[in-house]
């Protein structure tokens, strides 16, 4: 708003604008890489960012994070400038991320994109190839492999393997495992073409990448691998086996042959018990006969059969036991002082020959039996069987007919007849009758049904022996259920494999499928899975999760569809639980930056593998247990940082599967965070820091290692280069650097320093090089940062010191300047040996520049120029004069102050005064150079000044000398004529002709135009003229002239009126 002496007039507003750094923060610098890598370091290195925000970038900020921590951390304490950083002090084999920022003056840029994990480990390289590989096994469609680890891994853990193979015809190979390998091993190929040859191979990995391959010997076919049934009988099976009665027979015997052969164990003089169990494998087969009595006896045979031939032995087994009773005891011939006994022979001898029998009496009034004779013996004669020669093949009969089976029998004593059926006893029913003579037996089946078939066998026994004639029979009906159990296994929530044994009872016809059913336990209704399952085993899916089902399975022949086999209830649901709790945490070893624990796996996994481990740790005076880990720990051990010195804490442990996390273990004691107290490492080499005629400085670095307690001082010792015995400088002193001083000019000397801790004294540190006493020469340097050759800025009137420290032998001689400045005279100059300075006081303008100090010893010289700049109030203006003048104003200009006061002069002030008065009064505040002063009295005598204004505040004023009259300017009229030469205008005859004339003049001159003395009038038929654009401020002008079809050269002259 201007203001005069009416009041403020109306304002002059601004556009809206925002109070802001004119700078924006840097963008992002490049992902960082790492270039370098070992055990305790990474060297990454990034580029800067593509935009800089306008301003020079200052430094950058480098920070890391623990693949098992959370917090990021800074990783230099130091400005930053470089595109690259040797992080240090990292943990042997821990993974870590980084990721860095750019700064400016306008503040932090955003972080870039992470890097990739990198693990803090010495180099690494693929490992070897795997050892041996070989092949174990092959089929029609399989191959199985087996190899050993590489002889060496790389310098890192063996990751996996992966299986490669091709076709000897082909050269593509393919991989045989998943793209990440497997960790086993040994490996099974399927799925190969029959009869197809092939070459395998096999190579390791590791976290640098894939090694070398070990190529599998040969070439494998891929057939069935044949071999011919092998029995192998123990040399005790070769002799007679004996049992006693009661006791247990194991019949175990080794096997082989491929394919898998089939196994029968049959016992020669009668089928085998049903006491008998048998159990075979691929390599071996076992019977096993429990509670054995004397009928056990006999010879077992034992076949094995496949495609490549049959293979046969036997075992013979002698059960011990005594004779059974003798049959049909008869009293016959009795006289009056003997009688006639007669019997039959015991069904069994017990193992042994019958040798002779003994007969005993007793009267009847005495319980007592005294010995007749112990050596009676008698001729017998054993039984026999005769039956028709269709009983030797098998007697088909349909169901609901009869069955009959009938023989004649002989043998002395009469022998006793019993019938069996599949080794039991057969006991008389409706349907069944048993009837025989002396000489003949037989058995009716009526209305015969499914069970009814089997082997019929007729056995005869009397004390010469027995015998026994088997007979097959078989009935034609529907198979009988399928053998159970029918067993559910394989459950998962969706799916079950269910699997089943053939009838015992398949109706005489052979079973062509099986039909399998489900029914949910809500329901009454079967509904079919599948009905023609040919073999004993089918797996079920699209069950519903949480559903309890019923399976059942029936057979299937020709006669039609037999009896159902019923599963147990089954609920569909995950096959595993969570695992149980670790067991033995245990704290293996500790230090005060780290703790080892181990423990053992759960006594039980749930049914699933363990996927890792959980470890949670809790200080001791604290109540939160804090998960250690963030990815699962796959060994039973594990490393766990970032303790606190001190601090005691106790871990437990959780296993984690499929289903979830196990309960926690028992936690493991406590223990305290802190290292072993030992005696410290060594320290490092002494160097030679400095050396006089009777002295020298050495300086060490502190030991790797204070043994787990503070490092207490250093004990420094030091001998002649050709002495043996070393001389203690000091006991102990606690800095890292000591002048031995005493020492002889000239004689060269070796230093060593221990470390000493409260657990005693560190071994000798390496010896120092060899160091002469003398003078040291040195040239002279400053020893200054770069923060010192900045300017140094000094408000007016406060007092400044330079100060510039140095180094040099000897010690040099200073020399302080400053152009056109006697600083003995302005300043106070103070050197030592090591530093000098100049201090100012109550700086002014006059105290800005540049100051350089000289340094000179005779070695060389060093100069330093150190910027000073004192902030006051500029210099007044210069060169201020009058440019116009009008009856009411004048206009001043000016030029800018020689010294501005260290500060850019931001507006000048503008003042006037009238001769005949002492008052000034100000004109205006501007920031140009110039400034019309107006409204001034015309006639009236003025003096003007001008102000220049910075920060600091205002100069002494310049003022004019001369006051200046404010008037009218008169100056006399004048042409320009420098684009006339000659003062001629050339035109060609006939053409138009037009031209500008400029002039000036004070006031507006009158302008006329004359040809030959002849006044020639401002519109004719030839010539039309007349002026414009006259500036009443500027008086200059120009006339226009105009020239139609003229033919003569005209030559003008102007005179104004």
């Amino acid at each position: 708003m201007a203001v005069n002496k009416y009041g403020i007039g109306e304002p002059l507003e601004s556009e809206a604008i925002i109070a802001r750094n004119p700078y924006k923060p840097p963008s992002v610098p490049s992902t960082p890489e790492a270039s370098e890598i070992t055990k305790d370091s990474i060297t990454l290195s990034w580029n800067a960012p593509e935009s800089d925000g306008g301003a020079e970038i200052k430094c950058y900020h480098l920070e890391k994070r623990d693949k098992d921590g959370v917090r990021w951390t800074k990783c230099n304490r130091q400005k930053l400038t470089d595109l690259h950083f040797k992080v240090t002090g990292l943990s042997e084999g821990h993974f870590y991320e980084f990721r860095v920022s750019a700064e400016n003056e306008a503040g932090v840029g955003e972080f870039s994109d992470l890097s990739l994990f990198y693990r803090a480990i010495n180099a690494t390289t693929p490992p070897g190839p795997p050892h041996h590989p070989k092949v174990t096994d092959h089929t029609s469609s399989s191959v199985s492999l087996s190899w050993g680890k590489p002889a060496t891994d790389g310098g890192a853990y063996i990751k996996g393997y992966i299986v490669e193979m091709k076709e000897v015809s082909s050269e593509e190979w393919i991989i045989c495992t998943p793209p990440a390998g497997i960790q086993a091993t040994r490996l099974t190929v399927e799925n190969l073409k029959e009869n197809a040859e092939y070459n395998f191979r096999v190579c390791a990995i590791n976290s640098e990448g894939v090694g070398e391959p070990a190529d599998v010997h040969g070439s494998v076919t891929a057939s069935e691998k044949i071999e011919a049934p092998e029995i192998e009988l123990d040399a005790d099976l070769r002799k007679v086996v004996s049992v006693r009665a009661g006791g247990s027979l194991r019949l175990f015997i080794t096997i082989r042959g491929r394919p898998e052969p089939s196994i029968i164990w049959e016992k020669e003089d009668g089928p085998l018990t049903e006491r008998a169990q048998i159990e075979s494998t691929s390599s071996y087969t076992m019977l096993v006969i429990d509670n054995v009595n004397r009928f056990d006896s006999g010879k077992y045979n034992l076949t094995l059969e496949n495609k490549s031939g049959t293979k046969s032995a036997f075992v013979n087994v002698r059960v011990l036991d005594t004779p059974s009773s003798p049959q049909k005891f008869e009293v016959k011939d009795v006289k009056k002082d003997s009688v006639t006994l007669c019997w039959d022979p015991p069904l069994t001898d017990g193992g042994a020959k019958i040798t002779n029998y003994v007969v005993e009496k007793r009267e009847s009034t005495r319980k007592a039996y005294t010995t007749v004779t112990s050596n009676f013996k008698d001729n017998v004669d054993p039984p026999r069987i005769m039956m028709d020669v269709k009983f030797k093949d098998v007697v088909v009969v349909k169901a609901g007919e009869t069955l009959k089976i009938n023989a004649d029998i002989a043998g002395r004593p009469l022998p006793v007849a019993s019938w069996s059926k599949d080794g039991h006893e057969i006991e008389q029913k409706a349907r069944i009758q048993i009837t025989g003579t002396d000489t003949s037996t037989m058995i009716v089946v009526k209305d015969c049904k499914r069970s009814d078939s089997g082997q019929y066998a007729l056995t005869l026994k009397n004390v010469a022996g027995s015998v026994t004639t088997p007979v097959n029979c078989v009935i034609l009906d529907k198979p009988g259920p399928s053998a159970g159990p029918l067993s559910v296994t394989g459950l998962t929530a969706e799916e079950c494999t269910l699997s089943w044994g053939p009838p015992q009872e398949i109706g005489g016809s052979e079973i062509t499928h099986y039909v399998v059913q489900k029914r949910e336990t809500s329901r009454l209704a079967w509904t079919l899975v599948h009905g023609e399952v040919k073999t004993t085993t089918l797996k079920v899916t699209k069950l519903l999760k949480g559903n309890e089902y019923i399976f059942r399975v029936l057979a299937v022949n020709k006669f039609g569809l037999g009896e159902a086999l019923e599963s147990e209830i089954v609920k569909v649901t995950e096959p595993y639980t969570i695992p149980g709790a670790p067991t033995n945490v245990e704290i293996t070893s500790v230090t005060s930056e780290e703790m080892r624990l181990t423990w053992a796996k759960p006594a039980s996994d749930g049914g699933s593998e363990i996927l890792g481990y959980v470890i949670e740790r809790r200080e001791k005076s604290g109540l939160h247990w804090v998960r250690v880990n963030r990815d699962l720990v796959k060994d039973l051990t594990a490393v766990i940082s970032k303790v606190r010195r001190g601090c005691e804490y106790e871990f437990r442990v959780y296993a984690e599967n499929l289903a979830g996390l196990s309960p926690a273990s028992d936690s493991s004691l406590t223990a305290r965070a802190e290292d072993e107290l030992l005696v410290p490492s060594p320290p490092t080499k002494p160097k030679i820091l400095d050396h006089t005629k009777n002295s020298i400085t050495i300086v060490w670095k502190k030991p790797l290692s204070d043994g787990g307690a503070q490092i207490l001082g250093y004990s420094v010792e030091y001998k002649k280069s050709e002495d043996a015995e070393w001389i203690v400088a000091i006991q102990m002193t606690k800095s890292n650097e000591f002048t031995v001083s005493g020492l002889t000019t000239d004689v060269q000397y070796v230093f060593a320093v221990k470390a000493i801790n409260k657990v005693g004294v560190s071994e000798q540190s390496p010896v120092s090089e060899p160091q002469s006493a003398m003078e040291r020469k040195e040239e002279p340097v400053f020893d200054i940062d770069i923060e010192m050759r900045k300017t140094l800025i000094v408000k007016h009137g406060n007092s400044f010191t330079l100060t510039a420290p140095f180094k040099g032998k000897p010690m040099p001689s200073v020399t302080w300047n400053k152009e056109e400045v006697d600083l003995k005279a302005r300043a106070s100059i103070e050197t030592t040996e090591t530093c000098t300075s100049v201090t100012i006081e109550k700086a002014t303008r006059n105290d800005t520049g540049q100051y350089i100090v000289t340094l000179d010893n005779g070695v060389g010289t060093a100069s330093l120029p150190m910027m000073v700049k004192v902030l006051d109030t500029p210099g007044p203006p210069t060169n201020v004069k009058i440019t116009e003048v009008t009856k009411d104003s004048a206009t001043v200009t000016w030029e800018p102050p020689e010294n501005d006061g260290g500060d850019a002069v931001k507006a000048y002030h503008v003042e006037k005064r009238e001769a005949s008065k002492k008052k000034w009064v100000k004109c205006a505040t501007v920031k140009a150079n110039t400034h019309i002063i107006k409204n001034l009295r015309e006639n009236a005598e003025y003096f003007f000044r001008v102000r220049a204004e910075n920060h600091a505040g205002l100069s002494e004023p310049k003022e004019m000398i001369i006051p200046v009259v404010v008037k009218d300017q008169l100056d006399a009229p004048e042409f320009d004529m420098k684009n006339f030469p000659h003062n001629t205008v050339y035109v060609r005859a006939g053409s138009n002709l037009k031209f500008e004339l400029p002039l000036s003049g004070k006031p507006m001159p009158k302008v006329t135009m004359s040809r030959g003395n002849a006044p020639v009038k401002s519109q004719n038929q030839e010539c039309v003229w007349h002026s414009v654009c006259f500036n009443q401020n500027t008086d200059f002008g120009y006339v226009i002239i105009c020239f139609k079809k003229y033919i003569k050269i005209i030559s003008t002259s102007f005179s104004p009126l």
